[in-house]
């Protein structure tokens, strides 16, 4: 693999909020509740990690489906304007690009990203690039790709609300059978790195340097660098 530079600038802070696998609106008010106290600043951080499925479907390019999650996006573009903002495109919210012009986003095809924590090199991602197969990555190439969104525009009426209905209806809380295999995949992937630190799976738990974060949505926690430590915790 390429080696990818790590920025001084790339760096994780004490009090970092990672949150992640919020699939926010159909799987609870926790994100959007998150960000009000952010606004109001009863929550304080000095950066947002946003480590993808933040929103349980959300693309750039239609505005149909941003009429879902107005409040959540309009939040989102406010503290962008004066909070650091680091968001990890998922597979259910990608090309955010017009959304969100002051966020730093990272598609799909840009992770990992890697930072600097406590003197640690630490490789960020949604969770869903390495071991999953030429199927999965060539789905998520065409999906995640404008022009593919501007020929289904036409047909927006019917797949948007069909699509938002089904999801609702999609059970995204469970265990993961062979999850230890799964990190050993992954981390042979990564490079020269002290940790990993992953969404997408909502397991809430580590695996020694792999910390795969909690889902919002299902153990209702978020990843906080407190005393050097990454913690999960309910805000």
């Amino acid at each position: 693999m390429p080696k990818q530079k790590v920025s001084s600038q790339r760096t994780i802070q004490e009090g970092a909020i990672f949150i992640s696998d919020a699939h926010y609106p159909h799987h609870g008010e926790a994100f959007l509740d998150i960000l009000q106290r952010l606004e109001r600043g009863e929550i304080q951080t000095p950066q947002l990690f946003l480590m993808g499925d933040n929103f349980d479907l959300l693309f750039g390019y239609n505005e149909l489906i941003q009429r879902y999650a107005s409040e959540a996006i309009r939040l989102l573009q406010t503290l962008s304007q004066h909070l650091e903002i680091h968001y990890f495109e998922g597979n259910h919210d990608f090309c955010l690009a017009p959304l969100f012009p002051h966020i730093h986003l990272y598609p799909r095809k840009e992770q990992p990203l890697y930072f600097q924590w406590n003197n640690k090199r630490v490789g960020l991602s949604h969770g869903d690039r390495y071991a999953t197969g030429w199927v999965y990555h060539l789905y998520s190439r065409l999906l995640r790709n404008r022009r593919t969104l501007e020929w289904l525009k036409p047909f927006e009426g019917w797949i948007i609300p069909h699509r938002m209905k089904r999801l609702a209806q999609k059970e995204i809380c469970h265990s993961f059978e062979g999850f230890s295999q799964r990190v050993e995949a992954i981390l042979a992937e990564y490079e020269e790195v002290d940790c990993v630190i992953e969404g997408h799976f909502h397991q809430a738990k580590q695996e020694g340097k792999y910390y795969s974060l909690p889902s919002l949505a299902c153990q209702g926690s978020v990843g906080v660098i407190e005393e050097g430590q990454l913690r999960f915790k309910v805000l």
